[in-house]
């Protein structure tokens, strides 16, 4: 499965979430680092979901972008 994340700078850090897995989200000092730390929840909540025998929410958000003048 492929979940979509936000990635955000913000004036001292970079934020990330997944729409999809609204617990998932992450604060770093660089992109490199909040990509790192999103994966990594994320991985550690389908884990935990799959552990308890809950089903794993679906992928459903997209994205695109907008180009303007």
């Amino acid at each position: 499965m492929r979940y979509l994340a936000v990635i955000e700078q913000g004036p001292t850090s970079w934020g990330a979430y997944v729409p999809d897995l609204p617990v998932c989200a992450a604060v770093g000092d660089s992109r490199a680092e909040v990509e790192q730390l999103i994966a990594e929840a994320v991985a550690l909540y389908l884990e935990t979901l799959a552990e308890q025998g809950a089903p794993l929410p679906p992928p459903t958000t997209s994205a695109f972008e907008i180009e303007v003048a």
